[in-house]
């Protein structure tokens, strides 16, 4: 069996002891975000974000790296990682899909739009399909009221949605 290559070393410029260590450009990012702020603690959802691109998702050995790079405590990080639904603590699938469930969503239809997504994934709420590709998640409002029942793949909003229109729409998300 031919060898797998190695990745390039990265440059561990911060670990916990846990074998996270944050990327060098990740690092700079970040102090150049809390360079920004009064209070570096302001910078500690960006900081966040940082790691979860790179990443897919915030490890836990994650946090303490971040606290040291914004000169905070390691609660701060985690109190604020683990209050923001958007930061990822565990592993997610390539595409992340978010269904609002907010009082204009349910009285649309989304409980029929969450049933058919659900069914074609073959996954619940909370669960990533077996081929890693979509995660599928709740979420309080996505502010689309006006195209309810809406979600969010990625970035990208969309509504209103009905359950004809998932097929095409999860075409475009490799």
């Amino acid at each position: 069996m031919p060898e797998t290559p190695t990745p390039p070393p990265r440059a561990p410029i911060a670990s916990d002891g846990g074998g996270f260590a944050l990327d060098t450009a990740d690092r700079q990012a970040m102090r150049r975000e809390r360079d920004h702020y009064e209070q570096p603690q302001a910078a500690c959802i960006e900081a966040l974000k940082i790691v979860q691109r790179r990443h897919g998702w915030v490890p836990d050995g994650a946090i303490p790296a971040i606290a040291e790079a914004l000169g905070i405590g390691v609660a701060e990080v985690e109190g604020v990682a683990t209050f923001y639904s958007l930061i990822f603590r565990r592993p997610v699938g390539r595409h992340v899909i978010l269904v609002c469930d907010s009082s204009s969503c349910f009285l649309c239809g989304v409980e029929a739009l969450r049933a058919a997504l659900e069914a074609r994934l073959a996954i619940g709420l909370g669960e990533t399909t077996v081929d890693g590709r979509f995660t599928l998640l709740p979420v309080c409002c996505l502010g689309a009221c006006d195209g309810a029942p809406a979600l969010m793949i990625d970035d990208d909003t969309y509504g209103p949605v009905s359950p004809d229109d998932l097929a095409s729409l999860l075409e475009a998300y490799p």
